[in-house]
């Protein structure tokens, strides 16, 4: 319980230095992660990324679908919660990145994510980050991978079906505000 009511103050706290770039004021339930999870099959992917991580909700439930040998890189803009992840999941699987998602591509290796996970707040970026990040969502897939995609808004969904021929959407009440879950491929299942 402590470790939750610490999260949501650091949450909050990130939240009131750069709403913008943190577009929440309390981390994502478990629940509303779990049933976004449930869209791919993170079990068997090699690689999973993972772009907003705050306080690592998403990452523990990667973290524990995720298979021995795979790996998760997770980005997360904010140094204090980048840091967070880094001291609170021991685990080689993990690599925490402290960066932008717009420099997605210099932290793959090469490599094309089979799962993408994105938190980040799309509805408060300006428009032409907002371009630019979904942009390279589409490039940094395998070309099987998913992108699954929470928002407390459906306003995205327009954006994700100009760059995905597939868009899968589901309503989780299972988060305050109730949260909007986007499966994406580009390639057939």
């Amino acid at each position: 319980m402590r470790e939750t009511l610490t999260d949501r103050f650091r949450f909050l706290r990130a939240f009131v230095a750069n709403p913008r770039q943190v577009g929440a004021i309390l981390p994502t339930s478990r629940w509303a992660v779990r049933d976004m999870l449930d869209l791919a099959d993170v079990p068997r992917a090699d690689l999973v990324v993972e772009l907003g991580a705050g306080t690592g909700v998403q990452t523990g439930e990667i973290l524990a679908r995720l298979g021995p040998n795979a790996r998760l890189v997770s980005l997360e803009i904010d140094p204090d919660l980048a840091k967070l992840l880094d001291e609170r999941y021991d685990d080689p699987r993990l690599q925490v990145v402290c960066d932008s998602a717009e420099n997605l591509d210099a932290h793959l290796g090469g490599k094309r994510a089979d799962v993408l996970v994105s938190a980040l707040p799309y509805t408060s970026f300006d428009a032409g980050l907002r371009r630019r990040v979904l942009d390279l969502l589409p490039v940094a897939l395998a070309p099987q991978g998913v992108l699954l995609v929470i928002q407390y808004s459906p306003l995205i969904r327009r954006e994700l079906r100009r760059r995905f021929p597939s868009v899968q959407q589901k309503i989780t009440p299972w988060n305050v505000p109730p949260a909007f879950l986007y499966a994406c491929r580009a390639g057939t299942s």
